[in-house]
């Protein structure tokens, strides 16, 4: 015992020289408060974590506070568990809330960990009232990614007590406050589709996929036409597809646009396969049409035929090795395609050309006999 306590008291020693020497020295105060801990001298505990919070990080950057802030975390869960106060311990969490530089920074996990502490102490309007003041200091602050966590935790919480409407209210907050969050106008039709306000949802959808800047619009396209297929209305899927496309030429959506048709028909998928695979060859894109027929022929070996997989294999191109000048004197190689139908342009382009100047040729010609003519009558 003797011994234990001899070694505990150089440790002590130690801590408490090496905050004297440096006061931002927050290991040695965690350090120093775990060893307390375990010797169950509250008191004391409390002493270490309140000289620890007033050594403010010297600089108002964050990630000078990340370590500090764990002090604070760690004193609100020293006061919940061990000292079984969980009163003291929301006010530690809104103690460490005054004293961050919102302005500059924050940490969303502070707002949460404090309106969850109020939940566990029965308080739950008090815990509304920190996510809504959260929610509107982190916006006028313009702290998307700590705004975005925030929201997204009260709208767990108020989801898991039912609470529908104010569900709708958070999400609408935050359409206003972040309308080209993609995820957000997804998770929002979708809450409306698990109600069963299947038009609600659909409205949802059509505001989204409307919005001019949004982050991931190919996430809101894709929810709603899955969200359509999920209601089994077919016709409003193709609708869907073809206002896509209307708006990008992307491969991967002619290749789904084509599977979903093969879901029911083989014609009507085949002829979007060689819809997708000519707007592709007339916007130039040889490695998206390699993609397609790559897709198309799996598609054939699936569902279709020898012969309907011959004739797409014939379309498919012979990969060719280039060279192409990227600055004076230095070359770089690079693989090109060149398909079948391609060559059939060419030749044909070639023929034209070859016709145009046998024609001037001819003209030419014809023009020169006219000269000798003259002259002769001459």
């Amino acid at each position: 015992k003797g011994i234990e306590n001899l070694i505990k008291n150089q440790k002590l020693s130690e801590y408490e020289s090496r905050i004297e020497k440096d006061k931002s020295d927050y290991d040695a105060y965690f350090d120093y408060a775990k060893l307390l801990i375990d010797d169950g001298d509250t008191a004391q505990v409390r002493d270490v974590y309140e000289r620890a919070i007033a050594a403010l990080p010297p600089v108002q950057e964050k990630k000078f506070w990340k370590r500090y802030i764990y002090l604070w975390i760690n004193y609100a869960i020293f006061e919940e568990l061990e000292c079984d106060d969980l009163s003291r311990a929301c006010d530690v969490y809104l103690s460490c809330l005054d004293i961050i530089p919102h302005s500059l920074f924050s940490f969303s996990k502070i707002w949460i960990y404090c309106a969850k502490a109020h939940i566990r102490a029965n308080k739950l309007s008090e815990c509304r009232k920190i996510f809504g003041k959260g929610i509107g200091i982190l916006s006028k602050s313009n702290l998307i990614p700590e705004l975005k966590k925030v929201i997204e935790a009260y709208l767990s919480i108020e989801l898991s007590l039912g609470e529908v409407e104010r569900c709708r209210q958070i999400h609408l907050k935050y359409l206003e406050l972040i309308p080209q969050h993609s995820e957000e106008w997804t998770n929002f039709a979708q809450l409306e589709a698990n109600l069963g306000e299947t038009d609600r949802a659909r409205a949802i959808f059509e505001i989204g996929i409307s919005q001019d800047e949004l982050d991931m619009p190919e996430a809101v396209w894709k929810a709603y036409i899955d969200f359509e297929i999920g209601e089994g209305e077919l016709d409003n899927v193709r609708t869907l597809y073809k206002r896509l496309l209307e708006r990008t030429s992307h491969v991967k959506v002619w290749i789904s646009f084509a599977q979903f048709e093969g879901l029911n028909d083989l014609k009507l998928a085949r002829e979007v396969f060689q819809k997708g695979y000519d707007s592709l060859r007339d916007n130039g894109l040889k490695e998206e049409r390699v993609l397609l027929l790559d897709a198309w022929r799996v598609f054939e070996k699936s569902k279709g035929t020898s012969a309907t997989v011959a004739e797409v294999e014939r379309k498919m191109p012979r990969r060719v090795k280039r060279k192409r000048m990227v600055a004076e004197n230095e070359y770089e190689e690079y693989f090109d395609y060149h398909f079948p139908d391609d060559r059939d342009e060419a030749a044909g382009s070639l023929k034209i050309l070859e016709m145009a100047t046998k024609w001037k040729a001819q003209l030419g010609k014809d023009d020169s006999d006219s000269d000798d003519s003259d002259s002769d009558d001459e």
